[in-house]
């Protein structure tokens, strides 16, 4: 199933597991608002929650839907996923171990595919999407959402540092324009694409991913130390927090 990232996603992702489920950043937002009104109406849909993570989109969307499949690389996720989805009375839930890259479902497969907060993780980004884009029926509706660099190199830089610091299974804040270029190579329309800007607070985004207490200080170190444009930017506050962008995209 799985290459060495995959097996490091999983063994990482595995204890944090309620940290994810309990967090207030993805369990809310206006982006899990729109999901939501994209599947309103769509009774009949099969949907694949990809990268579920602590099943807040799967569990969002399930009342509107036939069936919700949530896939993951961690046990322990899909474990938390499965236990609220049986506490709140939704059996059309079901779950499903396996990497974006190598989906073990067949051609055509869903109406829906949804992924939030999950693609900055995926070993190969192109193969991920050619995998969507594969399970998804002609007609079918995909969202993608996730942080996104503000492309810049300096801006860049500063965030890919940070984000691997504090998290070591991430591979890559994308740029717009990279998921644009991304999407086209895999076959999809984009549609509709809108941004926001997330504030991050420093102490539970470290907890949440128990970020050793060396790479905190080093995140706190580059922070205090960059140039005015990129603390500026990114509305670097006396704490570490800092605002975040995110991007929502939604295609065909």
């Amino acid at each position: 199933m799985s290459n060495d990232h995959h097996d490091f996603v999983a063994r990482e992702y595995g204890p944090r597991a309620n940290a994810y489920v309990e967090s207030r950043v993805h369990a809310a937002g206006e982006d899990l608002d729109r999901i939501e009104a994209l599947v309103r109406g769509r009774p009949d849909a099969r949907v694949l929650d990809l990268g579920s993570g602590g099943g807040h989109v799967s569990l969002r969307v399930a009342p509107h839907v036939a069936e919700v499949v949530a896939s993951d690389l961690s046990v322990e996720m899909l474990e938390t996923v499965r236990r609220a989805a049986t506490e709140r009375g939704f059996e059309h839930i079901s779950v499903r171990r396996c990497a974006a890259e190598r989906l073990p479902f067949a051609d055509d497969s869903f109406d829906i595919v949804l992924s939030r907060f999950s693609t900055h993780h995926w070993s190969d980004l192109d193969a991920g999407l050619r995998e969507a884009r594969r399970v998804l029926k002609a007609d079918g509706l995909a969202v993608f959402v996730d942080s996104v660099s503000p492309g810049r190199p300096l801006l860049d830089t500063h965030l890919q540092a940070v984000e691997v610091l504090r998290d070591a299974t991430h591979v890559r804040s994308y740029a717009a324009d990279e998921w644009l270029a991304a999407l086209s190579r895999a076959g999809f329309v984009v549609t509709s694409m809108s941004s926001r800007r997330l504030r991050i607070e420093f102490s539970p985004w470290i907890a949440r991913t128990a970020t050793p207490e060396l790479h905190a200080r080093a995140i706190r170190s580059l922070q205090t130390r960059a140039p005015a444009e990129v603390r500026t930017h990114f509305g670097i506050e006396a704490d570490g927090s800092f605002m975040l962008e995110t991007l929502l995209l939604e295609v065909r």
